[in-house]
């Protein structure tokens, strides 16, 4: 699966941001720092339309390796408002450099939901329309809401760099994926395309053969928390594969859906063993959180753990970007302060 499309080939801080009111005497300014990518979905052929400001910043990094000097700009400006323009992607790579410059000193965070999906707007509240200006009103206001992101960290000879995110899958997720690729080429995004990529992945669950890649599934090594304790298998097809890995810290999802359904806590996983086709049926109630009785034993296993490690002989997804298989932990960071939409 090809990566998302990096920034635009522009590296520019500008001393003067655009907002169309300057807070009163009583409310001073805080300083902004907007990490503003262009190529995102509704970014494009856009900027951002309002007046001059001189207590913003925009800065519009070339690609992934330069974000973390844009963010130390930032830090050097001393802001106390990092806004991230774009979609989930977007949110992804900001975050994932952001960890090596902000260390526990993070500003706090506003996301404009600009990509073509913005799965962690949907959980912040924020509406489809919310500007840069409507980002400073909220954090003049004094709403905030606490969320930890995913680290994925890859360990012993998988290597490579640590990533942050909010949404991870393997299995059928990557899968679909593709799929919802597809949706937004035929023009449908975000809660359409949740519900477009669904009912594809199930067609493809329901009518294929059980060496059907969608029903069989990946070898998939999941073991929870510090002890490392493996996580029970139902016993439906062949033990040593799962067919869908979902794991986040979000509350709320696109569409309604509830995949965890009331488990509590702030990493949560639902795990999907090889199901029979009359448990396929009944899924889409239980990603409402509707029928949720004998899961366990139908092959869906909805739990919550400090951390765990998974061991992929596929590629996963994290926030719409795939990375290699191999074995990674993954566990939450500090909790981090976004702006809560008024």
């Amino acid at each position: 699966m090809s990566a998302q499309p990096p920034f635009e080939n522009r590296d520019q801080t500008h001393p003067i941001g655009r907002v169309s009111t300057v807070p009163s005497a009583d409310l001073p300014a805080p300083k902004v720092g907007v990490i503003y990518n262009p190529r995102s979905h509704r970014n494009r052929g856009q900027d951002l339309d309002s007046n001059p400001a001189p207590h913003v910043f925009i800065s519009q990094p070339g690609d992934r390796s330069q974000l973390s000097e844009a963010l130390e700009r930032f830090v050097a400006r001393g802001i106390d408002l990092l806004v991230i323009n774009g979609g989930d992607g977007t949110v992804r790579d900001v975050l994932t450099a952001g960890g090596g410059v902000f260390g526990d000193k993070w500003p706090v965070i506003a996301v404009l939901p600009k990509g073509k999906t913005n799965a962690l707007t949907v959980d912040l509240g924020a509406p489809k329309d919310w500007s840069l200006q409507g980002a400073i009103d909220a954090y003049l206001a004094g709403g905030r809401m606490a969320r930890s992101p995913l680290i994925v960290e890859p360990i012993g000879a998988t290597g490579g760099k640590s990533h942050l995110g909010f949404i991870l899958g393997a299995g059928v997720f990557t899968m679909a994926i593709s799929a919802g690729q597809d949706a937004h080429r035929l023009g449908a995004f975000n809660g359409l395309a949740v519900g477009v990529t669904t009912v594809w992945s199930m067609l493809q669950s329901l009518f294929g053969g059980r060496t059907n890649k969608w029903r069989r599934g990946l070898v998939m090594d999941l073991k929870l928390d510090e002890d490392r304790k493996a996580l029970p298998h139902s016993g439906l097809g062949e033990t040593d594969r799962r067919v869908v890995l979902f794991a986040s810290t979000l509350e709320k999802f696109p569409a309604g859906i509830q995949p965890f359904g009331d488990v509590q806590g702030d990493l949560k996983m639902v795990v999907l063993d090889q199901i029979k086709r009359r448990s396929l049926l009944r899924l889409p109630l239980n990603m409402m959180g509707r029928d949720m009785s004998n899961l366990a034993q139908r092959g869906i296993h909805q739990v919550a753990a400090d951390s765990f490690t998974m061991a992929l002989d596929d590629e996963f997804i994290l926030d719409g970007e795939a990375y290699p298989a191999g074995t990674y932990t993954v566990k939450t960071s500090p909790q981090l302060q976004f702006v809560r939409p008024l």
